[in-house]
């Protein structure tokens, strides 16, 4: 059911800073902050060969990854997220099979502006896991 590993998100005290610590130290692609008010954090991707990294900090005192970090000063990895070709067929899959989605179980616009779901980190392993929606390139011919 699931494609390609995506990206890794990992929470971080000070984007500016981790941003750099990839880029300088790292010698990375690392891209520019995008404020996302609708999931209450600002994202830098950071683009590696095989996959990306998603470096990201609250927005406001309001959001999702605010525990996180208090719990966590220091950062440290949020969750995995997995490229899927059809989101509702998997999402069907999988609660059938006993996995929980969180929020109200519908799909919404992630940080690449296709349908993602968060899988409840009790069901992993203790990993929190992205599902994301991307389509099959159609192959000519």
């Amino acid at each position: 059911m699931i494609g390609r590993l995506n990206h890794v998100a990992v929470v971080v005290p000070d984007l500016g800073a981790a941003a750099a610590k990839y880029r300088n130290l790292l010698g990375a692609e690392v891209h520019h902050p995008h404020d996302l008010p609708e999931h209450g954090v600002t994202v830098i991707f950071v683009t590696l060969d095989n996959t990306k990294l998603e470096l990201m900090t609250p927005l406001g005192d309001n959001s999702p990854i605010a525990k996180f970090l208090a719990d966590h000063p220091q950062g440290g990895m949020h969750h995995i997220c997995f490229e899927v070709p059809d989101l509702a067929h998997a999402a069907r899959t999988l609660v059938a099979g006993g996995a929980r989605i969180l929020g109200d179980g519908e799909p919404r616009t992630g940080a690449h502006g296709l349908p993602v779901l968060f899988l409840h980190p009790k069901d992993f392993d203790g990993t929190l896991i992205e599902l994301e929606e991307v389509k099959p390139e159609l192959q000519p011919g």
